[in-house]
């Protein structure tokens, strides 16, 4: 005797039910790249009035990321670092409008010259 085969639907999902399960491409990538790790250098500026506040422990206390001091130099009217910050994409970006927000100048090392 043959087995008798049940009738099955074929499986069709709807275009809602399809979009639904996948996210957009778009938001994967911006999702992917603020959980990656970046390390930026920096230059930083400080104006007169910052020059006495522990500007850089504040910011390693606020943010999780690294922060490592390249290179220096503090007079009493300007203070110039070089500053390293190592984290997630996203919080050495927050941490770098933080900066910003206190007045502090931040701009990119363009050249990899410092090395010691």
């Amino acid at each position: 005797m043959a087995a008798k085969k049940k009738a099955t639907k074929p499986v069709r999902k709807t275009a809602k039910k399809a979009a639904r399960k996948t996210k957009p491409a778009a938001k994967r990538t911006a999702k992917a790249s603020a959980n990656m790790r970046k390390t930026a250098r920096l230059w930083l500026m400080f104006p007169q009035r910052l020059i006495t506040k522990p500007v850089v422990w504040e910011l390693s206390q606020r943010f999780p990321v690294i922060t490592n001091v390249r290179q220096a130099s503090v007079t009493g009217e300007i203070g110039l670092v070089c500053l390293e910050l190592d984290g997630l994409a996203n919080d050495v970006k927050k941490a770098v409008t933080w900066l910003e927000r206190r007045g502090v100048s931040v701009e990119p090392v363009e050249i990899n010259v410092i090395e010691s």
